[in-house]
Formats: structure tokens, C-alpha cells, sequence
């Protein structure tokens, strides 16, 4: 071999060595590439997801100060029910009082009029008035009055005093009379009527 051919293989194998340097090169540098991609993904990946956690514990600050304003005001609201409730159970019987007050005026004034006159029929008929009156004021109440003569015996509206034997088979379970009347508000028995059963 001569010394050109040998200067020509060097030179070769020079340039071989040269291109597959730039090729290592190259990958080296591409895959410098890829791996400061992935960095720059893992860090706007860390970003969003820090991102969404500050959205996330703002959110929950924003969820935390509503259920406190709402408990604060479900408190306020249950403390003024309960103090409504209390005035009206002090309260309550005003109305009725208060409808029920002119029939007292009624009632005294029958009394000095009793000591005055002789009528006993003016004074019957007076007391009677009074009655009707007081009766209707009740009833606008809501008080209505049981008549449990001749109903069927039932133990949600009557109470038995006495047993007595039934003269004939319809008569049987009814109430034949009424010791004590009974009342119903707004239908709701406040008194059972006290009977005499057939029995």
C-alpha cells in the first residue's frame, strides 16, 4: 500500500469517525431534547396540579364560610321560633280572654241588677242571655258541644259512669243519658262526655 492510498483510507476513516461523532451528537442532543420536554411536561403538570389544589382549597374556604353563615343564621332562626313559641303559650289565651271579657261585664251587671230588683223572671231571662252569649263566643272559639243521647257508646267521645239494662235490643250500646257534657276543640275532645250506657 502506498502512502496516498493510506493518507486516503486515514482520511476515510477520519470522516467515519467524524459522522458517527455528529450522529452521537445528534442523539445525545435529541435525547437532551426529550428529556427537557418531559421536564417542562412534569413542571406544567406540577404547575396544574398546584393550580387546581389552590382552586380546590378556595373552593373549600368558599363552602366553609357558607355553611357557617348558614348555621349562624338556622341558630338565630330557631332561637326567635322558640322565643315566639313561648310568648304565645304565654299569649295564647288572650284572644279568648279578651272575647270573653264582656260577658264578665255582662255578669256583673246581672248581679247588681239581681240585688236590685224582684223580678226573679228578668233575672232568669237576664242569666239566660248571658249564657247564649258566652256560648257563642265559645263556639267561635272552636269549642263545640258533644250531644251523645242516642249515639252508639264510643269510647274516643264518652266515658262510662253507670251501666244500665236496655229495655229493648235497639237500644243496646247507645247512650241513654248525659251526666256531664263533653267538649271538642277544633275537634279535638278536650272533655269526654260523661254517660249512662244500655247495656
Amino acid at each position: 500500500m502506498n502512502t496516498k492510498d493510506h493518507n486516503e483510507e486515514e482520511m476515510k476513516q477520519s470522516q467515519n469517525v467524524q459522522v458517527e461523532d455528529e450522529k452521537k451528537n445528534e442523539v445525545t442532543s435529541e435525547s437532551e431534547k426529550d428529556q427537557n420536554t418531559a421536564e417542562e411536561q412534569e413542571l406544567t403538570n406540577e404547575q396544574q396540579l398546584q393550580k387546581e389544589l389552590e382552586e380546590a382549597k378556595q373552593a373549600i374556604e368558599e363552602q366553609k364560610d357558607k355553611y357557617l353563615r348558614l348555621s349562624a343564621e338556622f341558630d338565630n332562626y330557631r332561637k326567635r321560633t322558640m322565643k315566639e313559641k313561648a310568648e304565645l303559650i304565654k299569649n295564647g289565651s288572650e284572644k279568648t280572654i279578651s272575647a270573653v271579657l264582656p260577658i264578665l261585664d255582662d255578669m256583673e251587671r246581672a248581679l247588681q241588677n239581681a240585688q236590685k230588683s224582684e223580678d226573679v223572671e228578668a233575672i232568669c231571662k237576664g242569666i239566660e242571655l248571658i249564657s247564649q252569649k258566652f256560648q257563642k263566643v265559645l263556639s267561635q272559639e272552636g269549642l263545640e258541644k258533644m250531644e251523645p243521647i242516642g249515639e252508639n257508646f264510643d269510647t274516643d267521645f264518652h266515658e262510662a259512669v253507670a251501666l244500665v239494662p236496655s229495655q229493648n235490643e235497639e237500644q243496646k250500646g247507645k247512650v241513654l243519658d248525659c251526666v256531664q257534657t263533653g267538649y271538642k276543640l277544633n275537634d279535638k275532645v278536650i272533655r269526654h262526655a260523661k254517660v249512662v250506657v244500655a247495656q
